[in-house]
């Protein structure tokens, strides 16, 4: 979940945290902060992090805008849309940082504890950690928490907790978490980011439902006012309980967080234009390169700007539901790859801003290219006969042209010579399976214009190799209703990916998720030998070993062709008005919206809002 929570840091295991200890000492002494693999950036005692200005004044409103709407302000369950900012009044037991491939500091824990081989860890709470409403976070919450997220919660809180085989209670401000066998660095990570719930709260309450009642939260800021589908506003808490630790200095910088809703994206950026919100992160290319050139940007009021970040752009791409007796056979799936015309796309729809994604860790150390090395061979070996046979021989390339309107003619005949190998044959101009006669039709959904643009070029392609596919376009809470369901041919997903993957892959490509209404496996992608590599890259033991067999799972769902990749850039694109101070630094993670505050003497060289486009 993409959820704009401040990092927090932890402080030293206090006395009265000391005074709770079971009587039997313990193996390990607290610490303030984990890496998953060496040790943390930041050490005890650190005053912030290098990536926030300590000093940044408090104050004033940013002001964002979504799409389409929303009915819930759940963000844990299936169920509902929640709103854009649902998230934010939940705080986890720790805290990750941006500047740094995954560590985590204490947030509602001050500390924690585990054994060299992390077969379980121990959370120490702060004495001071509070809801909203003034009363103390405890141990009980925390199980509680546990409990109802891996039983009603979304499925990759299943997924994500599955090898925990017990929670308990030691004392009231602290909680073990003991692991299943096997090696498995992360999951003291993984607790650290469970969010946690007032139990008292809950009780009563039916915590699977959809609710527009503002759910008890501990964070820095809370609902304030919203109108379902229109808007919605959170105001910081000004007694927010972890103000001063020192993670949180030069951040949560607004009094007010306001995001207004519309119904389609021009519509969004003319509002912006008319200065009826502050910023706007740019996801169309097209938007980007033609239509930041309105007399606000040419006086400076408003500026446009490219930041850069290394993160793993993870994988976007047409993904085909392998539910669907059409996209078993991978040959046929493959085939339907030389029908997209990167390249002809990228030239006349995405003035050419676009790299063409080749692995589902692209723009990252983690990408797989080349040939598999001998350290992968090592693991790839035992899978033989389980994974295509090119994932040994062959580097994996997309299908590309010259971007001409003829280039993807060669495409085109290589896709239908591979279409007939797997038995479908051309009668009359349409494409039909040899034995039965079956015409080879399937549906393209969709939930946003955008993507209806993208796709007919795609489409066309198909139809001239006799295949008749089509576009549908639904609203918001139809498409999550079909895809959590799994009532898809083909949709658009994107599977984000960190510097440190671990865990959350069985929930993308396992076998156990694929089945689960709701999980990110929406492929359906049932096969024991991802089921082995994930397990392994689970247990991986130092950075090396885990970039080697993230290498290895890459290449084996890259050539198992369940999905067309698409494209992806190194930098953020960003436009805002000039009202905003911001840190010097953009950590290597990216942008840190919440790191930036408002300056005052900016914000009065902002000309008012203008009259435009108005939300919904």
């Amino acid at each position: 979940m993409r959820i704009l929570i401040a990092a927090v840091m932890a402080l030293l295991f206090t006395a009265t945290a000391q005074a709770e200890l079971p009587a039997a000492p313990s193996p390990t002494a607290p610490m303030q902060g984990i890496a998953m693999h060496g040790q943390p950036k930041y050490p005890a005692g650190f005053a912030h992090f290098d990536y926030v200005n300590a000093d940044a004044p408090k104050g004033g409103e940013l002001r964002e805008f979504a799409l389409h709407t929303f009915d819930s302000l759940n963000p844990f369950i299936v169920k509902g849309q929640p709103a854009s900012t649902a998230g934010l009044p939940f705080e986890t037991l720790m805290a990750s940082s941006a500047d740094e491939p995954f560590s985590e500091y204490g947030l509602i824990a001050e500390s924690l504890e585990t054994p060299p081989d992390r077969s379980w860890v121990i959370f120490n709470l702060r004495p001071q950690a509070r809801f909203q409403d003034g009363s103390p976070i405890t141990a009980d919450d925390v199980l509680f928490s546990f409990d109802i997220l891996k039983a009603k919660g979304a499925p990759f809180y299943r997924a994500y907790y599955a090898s925990v085989v017990k929670a308990e209670k030691l004392a009231d401000r602290r909680v073990r978490f003991a692991f299943a066998d096997g090696e498995n660095r992360e999951l003291p990570l993984i607790l650290g980011q469970m969010p946690i719930l007032s139990k008292k709260y809950w009780q009563g309450r039916a915590f699977d439902q959809t609710t527009l009642d503002a759910p008890l939260g501990s964070g820095p800021y809370k609902v304030d006012s919203f109108e379902p589908g229109r808007f919605i506003v959170m105001t910081r808490v000004p007694d927010y309980w972890g103000k001063d630790l020192p993670v949180n200095k030069g951040m949560n910088n607004f009094d007010h967080i306001r995001v207004d809703y519309f119904l389609d994206s021009t519509v969004a950026l003319e509002a912006f234009k008319a200065n009826q919100y502050d910023l706007r992160v740019e996801n169309e290319s097209k938007k980007w390169a033609t239509d930041y050139q309105f007399p606000a940007v040419n006086q400076g009021a408003v500026k446009v700007r490219k930041f850069a970040n290394e993160r793993p752009t993870g994988m976007q791409g047409y993904a085909y539901n392998l539910r669907r007796p059409l996209f078993q056979d991978p040959r046929v799936r493959r085939a339907l790859a030389y029908a997209f015309d990167f390249e002809w796309t990228n030239k006349n729809l995405f003035y050419g801003q676009y790299e063409r994604t080749t692995s589902y860790f692209s723009n990252s150390d983690l990408a797989s290219s080349c040939l598999p090395s001998a350290a992968e061979l090592a693991l790839l070996r035992p899978l033989k006969g389980q994974v295509p046979d090119e994932v040994f021989t062959t580097a994996y390339t997309v299908p590309s042209t010259d971007g001409s309107e003829s280039g993807v003619r060669d495409n085109l005949r290589t896709a239908t010579h591979m279409l007939k190998d797997a038995g479908w044959v051309v009668k009359d101009g349409k494409l039909v399976n040899g034995k039965t006669g079956a015409p080879f039709t399937f549906e393209i959904l969709i939930d946003s214009p955008a993507w209806e643009k993208i796709s007919g070029p795609f489409v066309n392609n198909l139809k001239r190799l006799g295949i008749e596919a089509t576009i549908r376009s639904v609203d918001s809470a139809q498409y999550k209703n079909r895809v959590d369901n799994y009532d898809f041919d083909m949709v658009v997903e994107v599977w984000g990916q960190s510097l440190s993957p671990g865990n959350e892959q069985r929930e993308f490509w396992g076998s156990a998720a694929a089945d689960q209404p709701g999980s990110r496996n929406v492929i359906g992608i049932k096969s024991p030998a991802v089921d082995k590599l994930i397990e392994s890259l689970v247990s991986s033991p130092d950075r090396e070993t885990l970039v080697t067999r993230v290498h290895a799972l890459d290449r084996v769902l890259l050539w198992g062709h369940y999905v067309i990749p698409h494209w992806h850039l190194g930098y953020d694109r960003v436009a805002y008005w000039d009202k905003f101070g911001m840190p010097a630094t953009v950590p290597s993670q990216g942008v840190q919206f919440m790191a930036w505050w408002i300056d005052p003497a900016k914000a009065k060289q902002v000309p008012p809002p203008a009259t435009g486009a108005q939300p919904r």
